[in-house]
């Protein structure tokens, strides 16, 4: 770990973002930043001392652009301070051993905690899970020993345009990682032009990896319906066409059971007078979506093209 920690140095070893972030108390462009969307498993730690701050573990998705924490990976290493510049009250969070500008501390964040650590990529270095041990932190390396014990489970689920759909199973809690991709067709490595034309069979379609433990399948179905009309035979609003058909592509016989239940009881609901169109097929080969489409709204910014119902 660094041990001098003067300003002349500190600006020797750091790029130009993070002396302006760290020192100058900056703030980087949100989406355009190492970290913002990383799920890898590890530690972040302090750019310029290397003092362990935050988790994968407590991370989470706050649609901001920038990483976000519900709580540090050791108090004392982290010091919060009123903040009351630009005209307004918030709280700054710097590290306590190399007094570097962290970001913010907001009171909108996730559970368990509601607390969101609002923090600059730039002021962070990231240590992957596996190296965790040759890197001088083996004493976090038990904690993601833990994690891999997590029987995370995929679903996959075709209701429109993928950007909104992704989006929406993205803010979901138990929600572990999405990936937009075309499935249920018949041409091989199918690109975005092929699937637009519907000659290639494919849905646009997302997969879903999640908890089971923090989220049911039947709760992930739920929102499936409510996020779109599945009485529209091939469409979503002004999109038309088969790659926009809706559909659950099951991944087994409990999976299948539980999407054909739920879809009689969408139809008991009366939501609609029509009854659902949506096919229950099972999964096939899933191609991820040119990496442009992944997560896209996060990147280009503006909202999403889909809106829950409240039932």
């Amino acid at each position: 770990m660094t041990t001098d920690n003067s300003k002349s140095n500190i600006k020797k070893k750091l790029t130009p973002q993070q002396f302006h972030v760290t020192q100058q108390c900056g703030t980087e462009p949100p989406f355009q930043n190492e970290f913002w969307n990383n799920k890898k498993a590890g530690i972040y730690v302090d750019v310029v001392s290397g003092e362990p701050l935050f988790s994968s573990l407590d991370k989470f998705d706050s649609g901001t652009g920038w990483p976000s924490f519900t709580r540090p990976l050791k108090d004392e290493n982290i010091v919060n301070k009123v903040d009351s510049s630009y005209g307004m009250n918030r709280v700054e969070v710097k590290s306590k051993n190399a007094d570097c500008h962290l970001g913010h501390l907001f009171d909108d964040g996730s559970h368990p905690t509601g607390q969101r650590y609002c923090i600059n990529s730039a002021s962070l270095r990231f240590i992957p899970a596996e190296d965790l041990e040759k890197e001088g932190y083996g004493e976090y390396v038990k904690l993601f020993e833990k994690s891999k014990g997590l029987n995370l489970q995929t679903a996959t689920f075709a209701a429109g345009c993928f950007w909104g759909v992704e989006s929406l199973f993205k803010q979901t809690k138990g929600v572990m990682e999405t990936t937009v991709g075309y499935t249920g067709g018949t041409t091989p490595d199918p690109i975005y032009r092929q699937v637009c034309t519907g000659i290639t069979g494919h849905a646009e379609a997302v997969q879903v990896k999640f908890d089971p433990g923090v989220v049911s399948y039947e709760e992930l179905l739920s929102l499936f319906w409510r996020m779109h009309d599945p009485t529209t035979q091939n469409r979503q609003g002004p999109d038309v066409g088969t790659q926009y058909r809706s559909a659950i592509f099951y991944h087994n016989e409990e999976q299948r059971k539980t999407a054909e239940k739920s879809k009689e009881e969408f139809d008991r609901s009366g939501v609609y007078i029509n009854k659902a169109t949506t096919q229950i097929v099972p999964a096939s080969t899933f191609y991820a979506a040119e990496e442009y489409h992944q997560d896209y709204f996060e990147k280009q910014g503006g909202g999403a093209c889909h809106v829950l119902r409240k039932k």
